[in-house]
């Protein structure tokens, strides 16, 4: 099973880092996307209340509940604080966007025990897999 698919069967909430309450910004494009197919949504940026009828956190840390996946809508310079982060809150995966990568948090992610996905886009990797996520 390839990761991408093993994160989408197994994860139910998605912390989106960087979501955006502005509908034309692909993180909110792609939340609500992912909202639609049935995932809890929780978006984390310090500039927001909520975001798609969810409250919104100002950091991972800051979250009640439990994170399956961080998806990552940041630049990569910021990425390598929300991997520290997504491992202390023990979520099980992170999923860096086109445009977030960076390496040595890729490498530190997997040195940690999460599954990454780095470089595809999750909606594109959700619509290609659904079939097989039924």
């Amino acid at each position: 099973m390839s990761t991408e698919l093993e994160i989408l069967k197994s994860a139910r909430t998605i912390a989106v880092a960087g979501l955006s309450s502005h509908d034309w910004r692909p993180s909110h494009e792609i939340a609500e996307y992912l909202q639609k197919q049935g995932y809890r949504i929780i978006p984390v940026n310090p500039n927001e209340s909520e975001v798609l009828g969810e409250k919104a956190y100002a950091r991972l840390e800051d979250i009640p509940e439990k994170v399956d996946l961080v998806n990552v809508f940041r630049r990569p310079e910021f990425v390598p604080d929300l991997v520290e982060s997504a491992i202390a809150i023990g979520a099980q995966a992170v999923w860096m966007q086109p445009g977030t990568v960076h390496p040595k948090a890729v490498e530190r992610a997997q040195a940690a025990g999460l599954l990454v996905v780095a470089g595809p886009c999750i909606h594109v990797e959700h619509r290609r897999l659904k079939p097989q996520l039924s």
